[in-house]
């Protein structure tokens, strides 16, 4: 089996700053495991590697949707194996770093997603009756159709309860059995899974100032540029793809409406972040397969990838002296 790593935690730890100074150590390329970076001109909001971080080390799956188009978590998986096989080929190691666990798992386990037919008319009349009857009729729905869904996705959340809806209607079968096979789906690589962790009131200050900072860095002007090159950005119901759902960006959108002052944004934005945060660790956290390091205000992101390499042990003279 191919050797892979996964470097993973909420949004916030500190995954970038290590995952550098890791891949070096490893002589690695880095896979993007983020939902949000797959799209162009989606910089400062999602965090994403700088140009400069960029050369530093070779980064994949960065860059290759653009906001307006739908991007999967099949579309995913299929990229990421094929950049798991460019990477092995160079003679280096695939580092994964990120935190969307759907993704991952996707990408390194072998659960094959089956098609749903395309019904456009169905799911256009969902969306029309979310528009006007609200989502809670549809949630309702799912929780007689698929109860298991149901309880794990909001009731404000239109796009994943239409998705379950349609997956229901066309093929019979429960999104939730689905998920629950790609738990189960053995993994098609010798992944480790490393996770990098906080005390909480340590990663809420840290995203606190992050927030801040992406403000200072252009975040405003950023969602501004998308907003007219036609990206619909929605803190409602209705948002058809995942970009138009993205954290850092929606909750901006009050602002740039005239509808909060700019303090208020940033504000909701944090605590919006912070909430992000913590389903992060929920689902990481039934990860059984991750080793977990705990990190504080005093550590340094090379001294955690020394850490990180005593975690991987023979990965390191196995892995990287190709």
């Amino acid at each position: 089996m191919q050797t892979v790593i996964a470097l993973v935690g909420a949004t916030g730890v500190g995954k970038t700053a290590v995952s550098l100074e890791l891949a070096e150590k490893l002589n690695a390329e880095i896979i993007s495991a983020d939902s949000m970076q797959v799209y162009r001109g989606m910089d400062i909001g999602t965090a994403k590697a700088t140009l400069a971080e960029q050369q530093r080390v070779r980064h994949h799956l960065l860059d290759i949707a653009d906001p307006g188009e739908e991007f999967s978590v099949a579309r995913y998986q299929q990229l990421a194996r094929a950049a798991i096989a460019e990477i092995e080929a160079r003679g280096k190691l695939p580092l994964f770093v990120g935190g969307s666990g759907l993704y991952l798992r996707a990408a390194l386990t072998a659960y094959e997603f089956a098609p749903v037919p395309a019904d456009t008319a169905y799911r256009e009349s969902l969306y029309a009756r979310a528009a006007v009857e609200g989502t809670a009729v549809l949630h309702s729905e799912l929780a007689l159709a698929d109860p298991d869904a149901a309880l794990k996705i909001s009731v404000n959340d239109a796009r994943r309860i239409i998705r379950a809806l349609e997956v229901y209607y066309n093929t019979g079968e429960r999104i939730s059995e689905r998920q629950k096979r790609t738990e189960a789906a053995a993994s098609l690589y010798d992944a480790i899974w490393l996770g990098l962790t906080r005390e909480r009131s340590d990663l809420y200050k840290r995203i606190d100032r992050r927030v801040e900072q992406m403000v200072s860095e252009g975040l405003i002007e950023e969602v501004q540029r998308l907003i007219e090159q036609g990206i619909c950005f929605t803190n409602g119901i209705n948002s058809r793809v995942n970009a138009g759902q993205a954290l850092g960006y929606k909750e901006i959108l009050p602002y740039l409406n005239g509808e909060c002052s700019k303090a208020e944004a940033i504000a909701a934005l944090q605590q919006s972040t912070r909430r992000y945060a913590k389903r992060q660790m929920t689902w990481f956290n039934a990860e059984k397969r991750i080793i977990w390091h705990m990190l504080d205000e005093e550590s340094e992101p090379s001294a955690v990838a020394e850490r990180l390499m005593i975690s991987l042990g023979g990965v390191i003279n196995h892995g990287t002296k190709r």
